[in-house]
């Protein structure tokens, strides 16, 4: 066999090589609509999200879920950083306040709110926290980052109230706090609690959960 002729099977190995490896991993890497596993990525903070229809309270949340397109948790608690995508969970308003005033990076969350003005807690598709809560309306108005050209000093009820009838999904990484949630009525154990907060315009703290 000549000299010419096994370099030219050489190359042709070569190409049949590099082929094969080329047809075999672009699907796993690169496959447009499938479902391959990705290693997750930086993304930038939710956005905060507001539902301007009227309805009771039950139905505002239930829009909000499907919105965001959340489940309840499977399990009675978990912590933010272990529910898994398209989750839902509540937390007392306490336990938010303190979650927020040390900007600690994860959250325990509950299957079922242990009291009836907790906090919704939406785990939504980029792995992001969304604190589910109620807003005068013409605030409410304000949150999308388009509106808000700078920070915003917010009023987040628990409960929709007369006042604040609009139900609204606010980046729990754009939230900055000094003081814990109050009660609107300290002299009724049912009144709904309100979190005196910063809406910041760009993700200053850490989101619960990503640990960085």
């Amino acid at each position: 066999m000549s000299r010419t002729l096994l370099v030219s099977l050489s190359l042709v190995l070569s190409l049949l090589c590099f082929t094969f490896s080329w047809v075999f991993e672009r699907p796993l890497l690169a496959a447009p609509g499938g479902m391959t596993e990705v290693f997750p990525v930086q993304k930038a903070a939710p956005r905060a999200l507001v539902i301007e229809t009227a309805g009771s309270e039950a139905e505002l949340r239930r829009q909000m879920r499907i919105k965001n397109e959340v489940a309840e948790l499977s399990t009675e608690t978990m912590l933010f950083s272990e529910a898994p995508i398209g989750s839902f969970g509540f937390i007392a308003p306490q336990s938010l306040g303190m979650v927020l005033v040390m900007q600690n990076p994860d959250l325990e969350l509950e299957r079922v709110a242990s009291t009836p003005h907790a906090y919704e807690i939406h785990k939504i598709a980029d792995g992001g926290g969304l604190v589910v809560g109620f807003m005068d309306k013409e605030a409410a108005s304000q949150i999308s980052p388009s509106e808000r050209p700078k920070n915003l000093r917010i009023a987040l009820y628990s409960n929709p109230v007369d006042t604040a009838s609009a139900i609204v999904g606010l980046p729990l990484n754009k939230l900055m706090v000094d003081r814990m949630p109050i009660r609107l009525d300290p002299k009724k154990s049912d009144s709904p609690m309100v979190l005196n907060a910063d809406l910041l315009t760009t993700a200053n703290r850490k989101s619960p959960g990503r640990g960085q």
